[in-house]
């Protein structure tokens, strides 16, 4: 692999493009652009790196690139290859965080709604909004001075709303197309802003029904009046020009870096986002990309303008967003550059302490285990567990770890087929058999480490099955527990032999995690299996009748012994065609069907 890199590296062009770099089973590991591949891509493979990045590096076997006609397009093309590969090293936006927006429907009778999902061409979306309480509050208030329907299909009469004054009814009035562009008109002009002004013209109104003796009238618009005081001017307004903006700025140290952004709406600072990830190439490199991926996300909606730092390159991140792109020297928004970057180095640095002692318990734990064992980082390991009661009902379990941490995605269970009683190691070697020549018949990737969660007659097993029948030389451990059902220690080899372990470092740890993990899942599936066999009754083998039917039975007659006591007339009345009645009568009192 070596001779391989190094004569591509000889041709590589000095031109901009992307760059893919493979692990040695041929999964794209990471993704990057460059302005100069030539540069780049050697860039990985000479001097000395931190520990993050060398990591990469020994886990790269082979790598691809795509030339560009410009640095623009590597950076788009950057985007969508990671998007579609997701590699394990690259900036992706994991969290799932989406905040509420106000929705404005486009119907013909439109209607306001608060929402997570932002779909594109399906109505008018303001926000985000800090918390759904805050959407919640602003569309009551909307409510009360715009009286849109609220019912999602008209219904055939009128509700409590129209009573109310909320709602004009379209569902037996004819509502004017002027009169709902009215009202649209107005919730726009609020929600960018004109509340103010809404305000003062509700505040007019009032004195004029005060000075018209419209007291309760008068009583009413001062209502309306305080709420939008108590709702909308909670917050501070920072800018005078009710702009939707969003700020960005960022810290990196030690091979990380961590992302704020401000969101601004109607000129209030509403709510910020974070970002922490590793990265590989220039810090401005990386932050373009995180922005541009961040905007790729459905519930983050482009703004009118953003604000970035001074070192970033300001024509390539317009091109890339296609919005307004402002970097300013001072002022109110250059204190907001600068806040977000405070706030950023702050939690940088709070987050190293985690990452230390979170690497500390997986990745480091994994290359220490590889250490013990004298074998490669074991990167991906599989652990299996068997469960049964007195032999009955046998079922296995696999879980997968991968850099020392659980993916959960890969777990598997297994029934098992071919062997009777309680007989683990023949059940051993039966789901070892039925995962591995899965692998092999999909050419899926392999494990680097394979432990078993029983004895030396299952460790046994385990190999025999590899070797002797697959052909694969994965290295297999034991883990033994102690009369106390604790992980008490590692073996490997035959014989087997105990492998020096300190009882308190943290590859014993990850190993603890590992085999707790597998014996918590063997066991929870072993107990749904025999849930589910205890639930099942005789009326399960009777043809015609499946799970509707049986619980429509039960409920009507209280137990499968009243079921067998009734007439074939009370089991057609309580909804059984009459030859499934017949066939369940004779089936529950001794006969077969067709029998006289």
């Amino acid at each position: 692999m070596e001779s391989l890199i190094k004569e591509k590296l000889a041709t590589l062009p000095d031109q901009p493009g992307c760059y893919l770099m493979k692990n040695d089973r041929g999964q794209i590991i990471y993704v990057g652009k460059a302005k100069n591949l030539k540069n780049r891509v050697r860039s990985y493979f000479s001097g000395s790196h931190d520990a993050k990045t060398q990591r990469l590096v020994n886990d790269i076997a082979d790598f691809e690139y795509i030339v560009t006609s410009s640095e623009i397009e590597a950076l788009i093309l950057e985007m969508n290859l990671i998007k579609e590969h997701d590699p394990k090293y690259n900036v992706m936006l994991k969290d799932d965080k989406s905040y509420p927006y106000i929705k404005l429907t486009n119907e013909r009778h439109p209607r306001l709604i608060i929402t997570r999902k932002v779909k594109k061409n399906s109505g008018r979306y303001f926000g985000p909004y800090p918390n759904v309480t805050a959407a919640q509050e602003t569309k009551k208030l909307l409510d009360r001075l715009y009286p849109l329907r609220k019912c999602r299909t008209l219904p055939d009469r009128v509700c409590l709303y129209y009573h109310i004054g909320q709602c004009l009814a379209p569902c037996i009035h004819d509502i004017s197309a002027e009169t709902y562009k009215e009202m649209v008109d107005g919730i726009v002009k609020f929600l960018n802003g004109g509340h103010k002004e809404i305000k003062k013209d509700l505040e007019r109104q009032m004195m004029e029904a005060a000075e018209a003796l419209n007291f309760e009238r008068a009583k009413e618009l001062r209502d309306q009046i305080r709420h939008i005081e108590t709702v909308m001017e909670k917050q501070k307004v920072m800018f005078n020009d009710a702009v939707d903006r969003d700020v960005f700025n960022y810290a990196y140290d030690k091979g990380w870096m961590c992302v704020q952004v401000f969101f601004l709406r109607q000129g209030k600072l509403i709510e910020r986002d974070v970002s922490f990830f590793p990265f590989y190439r220039e810090p401005e490199e990386d932050f373009l990309t995180f922005i541009g991926q961040f905007y790729m996300q459905p519930n983050h909606l482009k703004p009118k303008e953003i604000l970035i730092p001074k070192q970033i390159d300001k024509d390539l991140a317009a091109k890339l967003l296609d919005i307004e792109v402002v970097q300013p020297v001072r002022g109110r928004k250059k204190e907001l550059i600068d806040m977000a970057g405070k706030n950023a180095r702050l939690a940088l640095k709070e987050k190293f302490a985690l990452i230390e002692r979170d690497e500390a318990r997986t990745i480091k734990a994994v290359e220490n285990l590889g250490k013990k064992l004298n074998i490669p980082t074991p990167r991906v390991i599989e652990a299996f567990d068997n469960s049964n009661i007195q032999g009955v009902h046998p079922v296995s379990a696999l879980v997968v770890f991968e850099d020392g941490r659980p993916n959960k995605k890969a777990y598997r269970k297994y029934r098992i087929k071919t062997v009777e009683g309680a007989d683990d190691v023949a059940t051993m070697r039966e789901v070892v058999r039925r995962r591995y020549s899965r692998l092999l018949k999909e050419d899926q990737p392999l494990p680097d480490l394979i432990l078993i969660d029983g004895g030396k007659g299952q460790l046994r097993a385990a190999v025999d099955v590899l070797e002797n029948e697959l052909g694969l030389t994965i290295p297999v451990a034991g883990l033994v527990k102690d009369d106390k059902h604790r992980t008490s220690q590692l073996v490997i080899g035959d014989p087997p032999e105990a492998v020096p372990l300190a009882r308190n470092s943290q590859e014993f740890y990850l190993l603890q995690r590992i085999q707790d993990e597998v014996h918590r899942f063997a066991v929870t599936f072993h107990r749904q299996i025999r849930d589910k066999a205890l639930s099942k009754s005789v009326l399960d083998d009777i043809e015609g009748i499946g799970p509707k039917r049986k619980k429509m039975l039960l409920r009507a007659f209280g137990s499968v012994k009243k079921v067998a006591e009734a007439p074939v007339e009370a089991l057609v009345a309580a909804g059984l065609p009459r030859t499934v009645a017949e066939n369940v009568h004779e089936r529950l009192n001794g006969g077969e069907p067709g029998e006289a």
